[in-house]
This record gives C-alpha cells, sequence and structure tokens, in this order.
C-alpha cells in the first residue's frame, strides 16, 4: 500500500539533495556525520522512491546541513 504522505517524503528527500549539494557535501559525508548509511541518504534523496524518516532524523540532518527544518517541510502542491 502505497503511503498518503509519499509526494511529501519525496519533496523532502529532494530538499535534502538540494541542501546537501548546496553545502558540498557527499552522500557519504552527509551519512557520516549524521550517524546513517549511505544507501539510506540515497533512499531519501531518489525522487522515485518514498521514504519515510522520523523527526529525530530529519533535526539531525538539518542541523549538519545548517538549514532550519521547517524549510524541509514546506511542501508545493
Amino acid at each position: 500500500m502505497k503511503s498518503i504522505y509519499a509526494e511529501q517524503y519525496r519533496q523532502i528527500g529532494l530538499k535534502i539533495a538540494y541542501y546537501r549539494k548546496l553545502r558540498g557535501l557527499t552522500q557519504e559525508e552527509l551519512a557520516e556525520q549524521v550517524g546513517l548509511t549511505p544507501a539510506y541518504i540515497g533512499h531519501l534523496e531518489a525522487p522515485n522512491i518514498s521514504k519515510a524518516l522520523s523527526l529525530d532524523t530529519l533535526f539531525d540532518i538539518a542541523a549538519v546541513l545548517d538549514v532550519a527544518p521547517q524549510k524541509f517541510l514546506a511542501f508545493e502542491d
């Protein structure tokens, strides 16, 4: 069953990728700094995969990327 929030998770992943690249980090570097695997970051960022994540994980990623967490949660229709 597909999550009703699949599009929102996809948008969060794309924003993570955007801010990661803006900071000049690779997926591997971000994963290491957050304490996750590069594969997990890859799944979060993949536009064709809807990967759920916890608020703790989102806050950790936001802290490493020096981005206010709410920037990841501003969704577009």
